[in-house]
């Protein structure tokens, strides 16, 4: 019966499409006009490597909580989350410290960014997005370290001038209400234009209620992960509570305010000044998983959250055409603070153990480019300072007796520098040959002291190190006709160790503990990529397909380990076996992305795509799976559009992760997915947007028609059941 409604809606979703007579869907031009980064040519079809983005009128109308879910539904990556306020983007088998997340040119990845599953993302607030640009293999040529598996872009709205707007003021207020959490968010934008200068205010909130799982059986696995119990705190004692709807997540609500303020100026001489200032907080986050840890006959934990995470993003930037050797100017100069926090106590232990770390950055960035009259040039310098203060204590609840606690990461001064120079050069060789080339070349340093080893004595106090580093790519497309074109192209790309891996000192669980390694060196990734697009004569129909092998060289795991000729240490009163991180991995990756696209009838677009990535670990000639490998998934929709409304009716689907092909590092959360693995999924969606009267526009949607419950592979929260939602945007 279930698939029985599931073809008859998608059927009755098609033929009423059919109906309506319409004009061409005009996203498809317009994604050839979007800037996702300065260091690339706008016309970003013709590089040889993969790039997909997303326009500010998907993002509109897509409407989703967050920017993870933005990502995770947009069918062209895959998003791991533990709880409900997070999401950890995984492109091509990469994921975390391996992937880079860049907030308008300036990288998010600082040096606690660890190699397990990130939240981060979340801290940009998808309603302030102008476009998001995903670049997939290491792209270390263009971003910098840290894009092995590729490069998340996100740009936020910008001020307009008075030429780019009707009125001197503009702007506008968006609502949305989600019933299976109880969202209730709003956002309000504000314009002012004048010939020379401009502001752009935009302040938006998030209220996300616990979240509901769904009812329903996945006809592909059992029932699973369902919230029986819970644990609540009453006059001081922790008490074991019986959930009385099993499929609410209860823990993992929590709220988000996000403010961004821009200025821009035009002088007379054709400089552009630009201030932007971004800040995100939130309340305290759950880790849901973790709360949902059995010990005994009851759970683990009683509390473990994570504190406000904030972010505040300052940046200068100066444009102006025509400058050095005839080069455009892009100046960003920008300061960063990232405050996060670890809070966790057992049930029944009544210390709450808090680990906070506070990072700062500040970074100097000169890009330039010059346009040749078939090519385009471009190249400039990058220049990062991080630092970290690390502090830890504990504290009673019921008493607030304050005790010492050992830090996450060392409790001095730590600090990193990266400075880097790049060049990359894009020709048109003929009218049917394009290639490219670049290359990165900088040096990283790190410096880390240990003030205080009460908890751990240590031979030294100081952990420093230096790395060179380098990448480079080269790429061609070539049209063998007006309907078959072919991509290849071959890039490395680096990561360079950081305090997360190189001086993290902790106990990652009873009896093991992790220590430095100074002797630690970059990671590195070579790829080769193969592309082949097929287009009817028209445009309307175009099948793309991607197919790449990456080797992973030097790769950064944990294992056991001799500190001072011993193999293990006594710690906190208990004999703990030595690990540490070293660079003893090897591993390959590949895998094929395709997408599929055609125009049925004018405005009616049928999309389809698909991804498979398979990732091995090579260790005495012996293959084993590697971490962070998703199974195949995908997204297949059919989308509407008309000047006055869009409608998307598409399915989302993931196959099965099976046990045998989990990780044995712990980074799959085998503890967190049924026995024999994550079943395969998929989810029905519909969607619609349109205009109600002048300047305002309905959203209505719904999400997991079919109430299915599920989890997605490696996290450790249920997803989203059914959800109806609905907003209202006004525009003025």
């Amino acid at each position: 019966m279930n698939k029985f409604i599931q073809y008859l809606m998608l059927l009755c979703v098609g033929f009423s499409f059919s109906q309506t007579k319409n004009d061409t869907v005009k996203s498809i031009s317009e994604l050839s006009e979007l800037v996702i980064s300065t260091k690339l040519p706008n016309d970003y079809f013709k590089l040889a490597n993969q790039v997909v983005a997303i326009s500010a009128k998907q993002i509109d109308f897509q409407n989703f909580q967050s920017t993870a879910e933005l990502l995770s539904n947009s069918g062209t990556l895959f998003v791991q989350k533990s709880q409900q306020g997070g999401g950890s983007p995984v492109i091509r088998g990469f994921e975390a410290s391996r992937v880079l997340l860049l907030v308008d040119g300036v990288r998010m990845n600082n040096l606690i960014f660890r190699a397990g599953h990130l939240q981060n993302v979340i801290t940009v607030d998808e309603s302030m997005l102008e476009n998001v640009g995903v670049f997939y293999g290491p792209t270390s040529t263009l971003f910098g370290s840290d894009a092995l598996g590729g490069t998340v872009a996100m740009t936020t709205k910008r001020a307009k001038f008075i030429n780019e707007t009707k009125n001197k003021f503009t702007g506008g207020i968006n609502t949305r209400y989600s019933s299976v959490n109880k969202e209730k968010s709003i956002a309000f934008t504000l314009n002012y234009a004048a010939t020379n200068f401009a502001s752009l205010s935009i302040l938006s909130f998030n209220d996300f209620g616990d979240l509901k799982m769904g009812k329903e059986k996945n006809h592909n696995g059992d029932y699973f992960g369902e919230r029986p119990t819970y644990v609540t705190t009453v006059n001081g004692v922790d008490q074991l509570n019986s959930n009385n709807d099993k499929y609410t997540q209860v823990g993992s609500g929590y709220k988000q305010y996000n403010f961004l303020q821009k200025f821009a100026y035009k002088t007379a001489s054709g400089f552009e000044h630009g201030l932007n200032f971004q800040f995100s907080t939130s309340s305290d986050i759950n880790r849901y998983d973790r709360l949902t840890e059995t010990a005994g006959s009851g759970l683990k934990f009683s509390e473990w959250y994570y504190g406000p995470q904030q972010r505040v993003l300052g940046v200068y930037t100066l444009n102006k055409e025509k400058t050095l050797l005839g080069s455009d100017l892009k100046l960003n100069v920008a300061f960063q603070n990232a405050k996060e926090s670890r809070h966790n106590r057992r049930f029944g232990n009544y210390n709450l153990q808090n680990r906070n770390e506070n990072v700062m950055m500040y970074s100097v960035g000169i890009d330039l480019h010059k346009k040749f009259t078939k090519g385009d040039l471009f190249y400039g310098f990058e220049s990062y300072l991080e630092t970290l203060n690390s502090t830890a204590f504990a504290n009673n609840i019921n008493t607030g007796v304050r005790t010492d606690l050992d830090t996450r990461y060392p409790n001095g001064n730590n600090n990193m520098m990266r400075n880097d120079v790049y060049v990359s050069y894009n020709e048109i060789i003929s009218e049917k040959t394009v290639w490219n080339t670049g290359a990165r070349i900088g040096y990283t340093s790190l410096k880390s002291t240990i003030a205080d080893d009460t908890f751990f004595p240590l031979p030294f106090t100081t952990i420093s190190q230096g790395n060179f580093t380098y990448s480079g790519t080269l790429g061609i497309v070539h049209n063998t006709s007006s309907n078959f074109t072919l991509k290849a192209n071959v890039a490395s790309g680096f990561r360079a160790p950081n305090i997360d891996d190189l001086a993290k000192i902790f106990e990652s669980a009873a009896g093991t503990i992790i220590v430095p390694n100074e002797d630690l060196k970059p990671e590195k990734t070579l790829t080769v990529d193969f592309g082949l697009v097929i287009q009817s004569d028209s445009k309307k129909i175009k099948f793309e397909n991607t197919y790449f092998y990456t080797r992973l060289y030097d790769a950064i795991v944990t294992d056991e380990f001799l500190y001072n000729g011993q193999s293990t240490v006594l710690y906190d009163g208990t004999t703990s076996q030595v690990f540490a991180n070293q660079n003893k991995g090897k591993a390959f990756i590949t895998g094929v992305s395709t997408n599929f696209s055609a125009e049925i009838i004018p405005s009616l677009l049928l999309n389809a795509n698909f991804n498979y990535t398979l990732g091995k670990v090579i260790e005495n000639g012996n293959k084993s799976p590697l971490d962070h490998i998703s199974p195949y998934f995908g997204k297949i929709g059919v989308t509407y559009s008309k000047s006055w409304a869009n409608f998307e009716a598409y399915m989302l689907y993931n196959g099965k992760k099976d046990a045998s092909d989990y990780s044995t590092s712990g980074e799959d959360n085998a503890q967190y997915a049924p026995v024999g693995g994550m079943p395969a999924w998929e989810t029905y969606n519909f969607k619609t947007g349109f205009n109600v009267s002048k300047g305002s526009t309905l959203f209505v949607g719904v999400e997991n028609l079919l109430d299915t419950q599920y989890r997605v592979f490696a996290s450790g929260i249920n997803a989203p059941g059914r959800n109806i939602y609905g907003g209202l945007k006004y525009n003025f």
